[in-house]
């Protein structure tokens, strides 16, 4: 499998500060704005809905809280203040929850505002299902945030190698070895008689695979620091999270 550019299909220079920069009320492009929001919720939408569930709101709450949240980036220019200079995006985005969960935003305002815009369907997202499959032992609403990021940026990273691969007429190939990205990979000998190749062959393809997987998964990180210098750190750090989850 060779190696495509890296920018992938989406451009790796547009960071996810970059896009709170587009997000705010006095950028010229509203719909540009919009489409920003969105990505954004995708991104994170469910992280958040995490911590706010391991703060004892219960699903409901929880989905029109953070619903709520994003609905004040909308129209209330929520990011506004937020500064690049400050680092790690995850971070900022956090200490951003925190604090609205801790202003004036009651239970009931929650509710007013999040049925009010909708940001993204929830029935697509489906927070609670994931929320039931997460360690039962106990843990921090912070911690469960950090997992939640992580997990989600692998699954990004897996969506845009998947969609890579399809596009270049290797999605079979990626659909029978993407079990090897995650440790559990198949017997090499079944997997080379499924697809047809040579066992050296194979190889060949999963370390392509891996290699590939890592760069976008680099990518996806580099997207949440100002400084492309804490991406390293920030790779560990999900590692560490991972394990510890």
């Amino acid at each position: 499998m060779a190696d495509p550019p890296a920018s992938g299909p989406r451009d790796f220079a547009t960071t996810h500060w970059s896009l709170v920069a587009a997000a705010r009320p006095d950028e010229a492009s509203r719909s540009r704005a919009r489409a920003a929001l969105e990505e954004l919720c995708r991104a994170y939408w469910y992280p958040l809905y995490a911590f706010v569930r391991y703060r004892g709101y219960s699903s409901d709450e929880a989905q029109d809280l953070t619903q709520a949240f994003f609905v004040t980036i909308v129209e209330k220019g929520g990011f506004a203040s937020a500064d690049p200079e400050r680092g790690r995006f995850r971070s900022y985005l956090l200490g951003a929850m925190k604090h609205f969960l801790a202003n004036e935003w009651h239970r009931a305002q929650a509710k007013k505002r999040g049925g009010g815009v909708t940001i993204l369907d929830l029935d697509a997202l489906d927070p609670e299902a994931r929320y039931a499959l997460r360690p039962a032992e106990a843990d921090d609403p912070d911690s469960a945030f950090d997992r939640a990021w992580a997990q989600e940026s692998i699954a990004r990273a897996m969506d845009r190698l998947r969609a890579e691969s399809e596009a270049g007429g290797k999605g079979e190939l990626f659909a029978v070895l993407k079990g090897s990205l995650v440790g559990d990979e198949p017997a090499r000998r079944e997997t080379a008689a499924r697809l047809g190749m040579s066992e050296g062959a194979v190889k060949v393809a999963v370390h392509r695979l891996r290699q590939r997987y890592r760069k976008l998964l680099r990518a996806e990180i580099a997207e949440t620091v100002a400084d492309p210098a804490d991406v390293e750190a920030e790779m560990r750090h999900l590692v560490d999270v991972l394990r510890k989850g």
